[in-house]
């Protein structure tokens, strides 16, 4: 297969490159220099032959000012315009299957229970510009759309703090890459990649419930989620090896 990748040199997409290649696939990048991915004529252009496309594509605030809804501006245009661009420009190129990265924050606090793909969702703040991606990539006839937990281990950088002491989905950047690549073969839809485990057992500083209602960010955090991702493991035979 011919796949295409947005997002070749971050976190995910320097995993995903080589495990594309290793499983036979003929593999093309974006070049940021020469097209922009906010262009749907211009990806159409470099989409022309390909099978698939992989968007990977984030801008992650990872300093303090990620608190700030304003740093997050660039990430969430990204997920949206650029999506949306990438959706309509594969739909032009006659492009069979676009695989979309988001985010598994997107869910409303489950407590104990698990929570699949069809659990209720509570996009506020910066994580809403993750389910408008959703939309953007389903909206194509092959859409795959991945909701991602938390990155952790290999050259990811995870949030110093946590909210509450409940559950998180998480996953190695290159469990998270094998994903993409599992799910080219998939059925269309969304896929959940990442396994649940309790807060208290990640090793990263947690402060009191109450703290999450003072910022968006941190209103993310403070939501227990656990999340599992057994759809993924029956369509693909994918699992977590990290």
């Amino acid at each position: 297969m011919k796949v295409f990748v947005i997002g070749a040199t971050g976190v995910i997409g320097r995993e995903a490159v080589p495990r594309l290649r290793a499983a036979g696939h003929e593999v093309g990048v974006l070049d940021r220099h020469t097209t922009s991915m906010f262009d749907a004529t211009q990806l159409a252009a470099a989409f022309t032959g390909y099978d698939a496309v992989v968007n990977l594509a984030t801008r992650i605030p990872l300093s303090a000012k990620a608190v700030l809804a304003s740093a997050w501006a660039e990430n969430n245009r990204i997920r949206t315009e650029g999506s949306a661009a990438v959706a309509e420009a594969a739909r032009v190129a006659g492009v069979g299957r676009v695989v979309q990265e988001g985010i598994s924050f997107v869910y409303a606090d489950g407590g104990d229970r698990e929570l699949d793909e069809d659990a209720p969702l509570k996009p506020v703040g910066h994580i809403a510009s993750s389910v408008r991606a959703q939309e953007n990539v389903l909206a194509h006839p092959g859409g795959v759309f991945l909701r991602i937990g938390m990155l952790v281990g290999g050259e990811a950088q995870s949030p110093p703090v946590l909210v509450g002491d409940g559950w998180m989905s998480v996953v190695h950047p290159g469990d998270a890459a094998a994903a993409a690549v599992a799910v080219l073969d998939a059925p269309p839809g969304i896929y959940n990649v990442g396994s649940p485990v309790l807060k208290r057992d990640m090793g990263i500083t947690r402060l009191p419930r109450f703290v999450g209602g003072l910022a968006a960010s941190f209103e993310v955090f403070s939501r227990s989620q656990r999340v599992v991702s057994r759809k993924l493991t029956e369509a693909t035979g994918w699992e977590p090896r990290r």
